[in-house]
């Protein structure tokens, strides 16, 4: 039987850099725990352009089809700016994630406990957090038709269409119920029916999908009040679905009460491929941030932590992910921190290898 395949994307800016830890991390679980991976590794984004004047190859692009996960690190820089819309390295993880189907986004908010002073909200509110949010990825108002900006008597009309099917709503569904199943079996649905005909009709879908999973527990929330509960007690929430737009704004929200956005990591999950598994693409969500690229101070915990979900979700090995992340865990309590973590004085920044050390330390530690 041959080994899951994974493709690693480095990308611009700190993508490498964080992306030479994990795969410091994958060969210890190859070494360690027998857990071996094919990888490959290949380009995306501006150093893509450099070499082929495309932000994604073709040839990238088939392999990202062929094999069982892509990890990604990040792309772009100000290099970039003056370059055509379509030939902008943001392009190249778009096309991934449309040619991938990839309609599902998985976005945990998990705060750590040593990172709970972070937070702008009370420590009690936030220390354990830890919640996702599945936004629907590849509909809704930001691919919606028609749209555009247009002349209406004697001033411009800007267009965006939300639209939404059953069957994409159904299956973005189905997606966050299987996340419940495997969690606290706790989900609740975010839209807007009472004003909008789209969330209307999510809301219909939505609990009809739940009559085949009577295990979990579904209630509804309009979106803007789930706004309002995330940010006055976001433990009530295990497993939030919504859609494009609305995930857009509450992903994001539910990150920053963590209080560490660079810390996060995230999948977007597609149809089952041959052998079961999802089609998906993993990613840390922090940018590649220019300003600090090959200096050795980037934080690689995202994009580790990126790898962790890829082990839950794409390679059945959930228990595995768990000891990564209580490495994680483990490192932070103890005190280490990379320069983007740093709020207390006298306290020392560790170089991103340090902090890849100190994983790997952990996990010797947990065998």
């Amino acid at each position: 039987m041959s080994n899951p395949s994974l493709l690693i994307l480095p990308g611009d800016g700190i993508g490498p850099e964080v992306m030479a830890e994990v795969r410091r991390i994958i060969d210890w679980y190859g070494d360690k725990r027998g857990l071996k991976f094919d990888v490959s590794e290949d380009l995306v984004g501006g150093c893509a352009y450099d070499a082929h004047g495309t932000p994604l190859h073709d040839d990238t692009m088939a392999k990202a089809q062929e094999v069982d996960a892509v990890l990604l690190g990040a792309v772009g820089g100000p290099k970039y700016d003056a370059l055509d819309f379509s030939l902008k390295p943001e392009r190249g993880l778009l096309r991934l994630r449309k040619e991938m189907d990839l309609y599902a986004n998985l976005r945990p908010a998990q705060c750590f406990d040593a990172l709970a002073e972070f937070s702008s909200l009370k420590t009690d509110v936030v220390a354990g957090l830890d919640i996702m949010i599945v936004r629907e990825l590849t509909s809704g108002i930001y691919f919606g038709e028609p749209r555009g900006i247009i002349e209406e008597g004697n001033e411009r009309v800007g267009i965006n269409t939300q639209r939404y099917t059953e069957s994409e709503i159904d299956r973005v569904a189905r997606s966050a119920f299987e996340l419940a199943m495997r969690r606290d079996k706790k989900l609740c649905s975010m839209e807007k029916a009472n004003v909008m005909e789209s969330g209307v009709l999510w809301r219909e879908v939505v609990t009809e999908v739940s009559k085949d999973y009577p295990e979990v527990e579904l209630s509804h929330m309009y979106a803007d009040a789930g706004a309002m509960q995330l940010t006055r007690w976001p433990k009530q929430f295990d497993v939030i679905v919504t859609d494009n737009l609305f995930g857009d704004l509450l992903s994001d929200l539910a990150a920053m009460l963590t209080g560490s956005l660079g810390m996060l990591p995230s999948a977007s999950l597609g149809a089952p491929m041959a052998n079961g598994r999802p089609k998906a693409l993993y990613e840390p969500v922090h940018g590649s941030a220019p300003d600090i690229a090959g200096q050795g101070k980037a934080n690689p915990i995202a994009c580790i932590l990126s790898f962790a979900m890829a082990l839950r979700y794409s390679f059945d090995a959930g228990d595995e992910a768990d000891r990564l992340e209580a490495a994680v865990n483990a490192v932070l309590a103890n005190g280490l921190r990379t320069a983007d973590l740093l709020g207390q004085e006298g306290v020392e920044p560790v170089s991103t290898a340090e902090m890849g050390d100190a994983v790997l330390s952990a996990l010797d530690a947990s065998l």
